[in-house]
């Protein structure tokens, strides 16, 4: 005989404190309803052989059907509690969804890498960019950073996070400090922009603003054609930023991949960046970057739109 502790059954010798510890796991719900169809089927049986009391066959036949009715009932209501409980955090309403999107292909050298992940962690707690967060509706924004570099070579560096304030920030710029490197492969824009509008999907956050900011220093050599990747994105809603890094030295085997005819700023606004108010920024070089940064989230988490012609390099 077993008896039931809460989430599933164990011996009936058993303290029911053990099932805490995951020791006995977890029954089904075919598992549960036949166990009740069986103790009610038990407790019916010895009532119909009890020399004190007869119970009409007709009598047992409905008790199981209303027991087994209702003990569906049950289950069902416990298994979705966590859907429920996860519908209600989708509900949390932010400002702006945001995905940084940073190029690590093998152009970015260790020390560039490096000036970009500093550039981010240090852009997020910069008070320029707390009190724009602050300027919005709900007073936060929800930001998940993402490095991508050739085909299929994307991954999640910081999941979905909540920015409201200096202490969530500096969270955030510790983590993202202290995390290695994902990748040092070619570099595939259009993979970067696919796996980025993935994470809007099981986003625990909604806001009426989402976005992409996409940053790198180099046209799509990998992967499938970044505009095809850019159009489906944006009928989707989403915007897409660009902030274009320029090097201070061409790449010998590849010159036009990091100076492309009419420059890497012209590449991006032609074939990367999208949606309503869309822009792109410039950073120089990669000393320059952290600047570039605190200026291209300032304008993506104003409460008012900001036009492309607005942002100065």
């Amino acid at each position: 005989m077993k008896q039931f502790c809460g989430e599933g059954f164990v011996p009936d010798t058993a303290n029911c404190s053990l099932r805490a510890s995951g020791f006995y796991g977890k029954v089904t719900q075919t598992d549960l309803i036949h166990y009740a169809a069986h103790l009610e089927s038990a407790s019916l049986t010895a009532a119909e052989h009890s020399p004190h009391h007869r119970v009409p066959s007709s009598d047992v036949t409905l008790r199981k059907q209303v027991m087994i009715r209702f003990l569906r009932t049950v289950v069902t209501v416990l298994a979705l509690a966590p859907l429920q409980y996860a519908l209600a955090r989708a509900a949390e309403p932010v400002d702006l969804l945001l995905v940084l999107a940073s190029d690590v292909s093998r152009s970015v050298d260790h020390p560039k890498f490096m000036l970009q992940r500093e550039g981010y962690a240090a852009a997020v707690s910069d008070p320029q960019v707390l009190d724009a967060i602050r300027s919005g509706p709900h007073g936060k924004i929800a930001i998940s950073f993402v490095e991508w570099s050739g085909f299929g070579a994307q991954k999640l560096v910081i999941d979905w996070s909540t920015i409201d304030g200096a202490t969530t920030a500096r969270r955030f710029g510790d983590q993202l400090a202290e995390l290695p490197r994902s990748f040092a492969d070619r570099t595939s824009i259009s993979g970067g922009i696919d796996f980025s509008a993935q994470q809007f999907e099981r986003a625990p956050f909604e806001a009426s603003r989402r976005t992409i900011d996409v940053s790198g220093d180099g046209t799509n050599n990998a992967g499938r054609d970044v505009t095809l990747a850019r159009d489906e994105v944006l009928a989707k809603g989403i915007t897409i930023n660009g902030l274009v890094i320029l090097s201070d030295r061409q790449m010998p085997w590849n010159a036009e991949h990091t100076n492309p005819p009419g420059g890497l700023e012209k590449y991006y606004r032609d074939n990367v960046i999208g949606g309503p108010g869309a822009f792109v920024l410039v950073a120089e070089d990669f000393q320059s970057f952290g600047r570039a940064i605190i200026k291209k989230m300032i304008a993506e988490i104003a409460t008012l739109r900001v036009a492309p012609q607005v942002i100065a390099r």
